[in-house]
């Protein structure tokens, strides 16, 4: 008997039975409205963050020093706040209520930025970072983390690449990019309505997003249920979490702690500050529009590669973008650097993924995710943006990239020794529902590895 909708033999769901298929109108359906979702997400977020930095040190006047003190700020609220997230949505499976609180806070992306947040880092430091720090966390910065393992996690479900849904996020961030510059230099304040407004659009495309396939969702929502702290706490046991940390720690979060300042300091190579942040909005934007066309070929590479060997590639673009961020200053030649993260994102995000599928149990993937990645990559970031902001202002911006591209380029070496390798995969007997794995993981993965201590028994 042949699935109408994958053409293949109907997957086994839990203890052998038979799942019933998603209706391919269904599957089609929820991939336009999460892809679209993705793209919402992305212009809001870029409407009120892509120019962060030039907002802190144009309009509310801070130094880089004390931009990098939100910075930091920022990313203690996200250790806060994604283990949180993380654990909810894997208790959560394919349900979205955290979503629709997500959703909420984002509406009021315009009000905070104006009335609140802005104000208070004029007037009260102290309470300006703490408030910004826990807003900005749970509407964005750890909420697109949690989109991103839904949108993950329904790709699982109805059997399309992560990367095909994502690719809609990076064309939100350029299309919102691409005014975000103009917006800002006629007023500030217009980024931030834009941001509400389009929030109410994503919020709308959540609401209508439907899994019906009554037994495969019945496995899915039974595997959620079954998550518990203990099972989070004992990824603390696996080897392979510790490797994914060190990468995450070292590598990711110094790049990202560079590119929060990026803008500021590829504003200041120009004549005049709207000049700059002209100049940055277009290049943003071409560089997101090909970072959108990286997240369709992306898994083609990644699967080619490898998750593991994908993940170091990565590192290697992001320490040569650093350091020649510090080598040149012509703004045709940086402009140049800038576009190679078209390159690195898209490679290093679908390998993370991948990453996860193939050494951990999948139910876990969104606590995974959101702490072994994004969590680690915050924790980097509120212990390394510091002390890049001393180096910004008391050696300048290129040697401070030339520092932290030493950083990055060592760590990635060291990562060869310390990633696990993708032939020591998580067996997919260790699977709650196999039905459920990606597919690459599923074609990839082999016996567990018996020189490593075993998943706790849970996973």
């Amino acid at each position: 008997m042949t699935d109408q909708t994958t053409g293949q033999s109907p997957t086994t769901g839990h203890h052998g039975a038979p799942a019933v298929a998603t209706g391919p109108s269904r599957r089609r359906l929820n991939f336009t409205l999460v892809s679209a979702a993705l793209f919402m997400f992305f212009v809001t977020w870029s409407l009120s963050w892509s120019l962060f930095s030039i907002w802190l040190t144009q309009d509310i006047g801070l130094s880089a020093g004390r931009s990098s003190l939100v910075i930091s700020a920022n990313a203690i609220g996200c250790l806060v706040t994604m283990p949180v997230y993380g654990y909810l949505q894997d208790k959560l499976g394919l349900r979205k209520n955290l979503l629709y609180w997500v959703s909420g806070l984002m509406l009021l992306v315009g009000p905070m930025y104006i009335y609140v947040y802005g104000p208070l880092l004029k007037t009260q430091f102290a309470l300006g970072l703490l408030v910004g720090a826990a807003y900005l966390a749970m509407a964005f910065a750890v909420a697109v983390a949690t989109l991103e393992s839904y949108t993950e996690r329904l790709g699982r479900f109805h059997g399309f690449e992560f990367g095909r849904a994502r690719m809609f996020g990076s064309l939100g961030w350029a299309a919102a990019t691409f005014f975000a510059g103009r917006l800002f230099n006629i007023d500030p304040r217009l980024n931030f309505w834009a941001a509400s407004v389009s929030a109410a659009v994503f919020l709308v495309l959540i609401v209508s997003i439907r899994v019906t396939d009554g037994r495969r969702s019945a496995a899915v929502e039974a595997a959620a249920s079954s998550v518990s702290m203990t099972d989070v706490r004992s990824l603390l046991r696996y080897p392979a979490f510790w490797g994914l940390l060190l990468f995450v720690i070292a590598v990711t979060a110094t790049y990202n702690t560079y590119d929060q300042m990026f803008p500021s300091y590829f504003a200041s190579l120009f004549s005049t500050a709207g000049e700059g942040n002209r100049m940055y909005s277009d290049l943003n934007s071409v560089q997101v529009f090909l970072e959108a066309g990286g997240m369709a070929l992306a898994p083609f590479l990644v699967n080619r590669l490898g998750p593991k060997k994908s993940l170091l590639l990565s590192g290697c673009i992001m320490a040569a973008r650093i350091g020649l961020s510090g080598l040149v200053t012509d703004p045709a030649a940086i402009s140049a650097v800038k576009l190679m993260h078209a390159a690195e994102l898209p490679i290093m995000l679908i390998a993370i993924f991948k990453y996860i599928n193939l050494h951990f149990e999948s139910r876990l993937s969104s606590s995974i995710y959101l702490v072994g990645f994004q969590l680690a990559a915050q924790l980097g970031a509120a212990v390394i943006s510091p002390l890049a902001g001393l180096g910004y202002d008391s050696i300048g911006f290129a040697r401070t990239y030339l520092l932290l591209a030493g950083v990055v380029a060592l760590f990635t070496a060291l990562s060869v020794l310390t990633l696990r390798p993708d032939a020591k995969a998580l067996s997919v007997s260790a699977l709650p529902d196999p039905a459920l794995a990606a597919p690459a993981a599923r074609e990839n993965r082999s016996a567990p590895d018996k020189s490593e201590a075993p998943l706790p028994a849970k996973l």
